[in-house]
């Protein structure tokens, strides 16, 4: 099964704010921490499509295509994909001992990926 970045940012945004009327299952907590998981995967999913229109090889090992990025796509780019990544990695871990991502700080990082998305897509290769 294939999706695109953009079906993952739309179903994140509707855990992060669903219709009203929806029936509530899940805390808020868990459902920002999926969303966290399907921007993550959002923005992976952009960053293989970059690299294999500039070089392909670069899509094998996540920590160069990030390292390197930022002399093919810009320093402002590299930086925010970069953060973005980061936090999402660090929402999408579960501790004990920490409470859940809050739904505002998920929503703020759907923002940035929605504008990495289209960012990526118009870099030229």
């Amino acid at each position: 099964m294939s999706t695109s970045p953009e079906t993952l940012v739309t179903a994140a945004g509707k855990l992060l704010l669903p219709e009203p009327g929806t029936v509530h299952t899940l805390a808020p907590g868990l459902r920002a921490r999926a969303a966290a998981v399907l921007l993550r995967m959002a923005l992976d999913m952009a960053l293989d499509a970059y690299w294999l229109r500039v070089t392909p090889s670069m899509t094998r090992i996540g920590k160069h295509r990030m390292l390197c990025l930022e002399w093919y796509a810009g320093h402002d780019t590299a930086r925010r994909c970069r953060t973005t990544w980061t936090s999402l990695s660090a929402a999408c871990h579960y501790r004990s001992y920490e409470l859940p991502p809050a739904p505002a700080e998920i929503r703020a990082r759907l923002l940035e990926v929605t504008g990495l998305l289209a960012a990526l897509a118009s870099e030229d290769a």
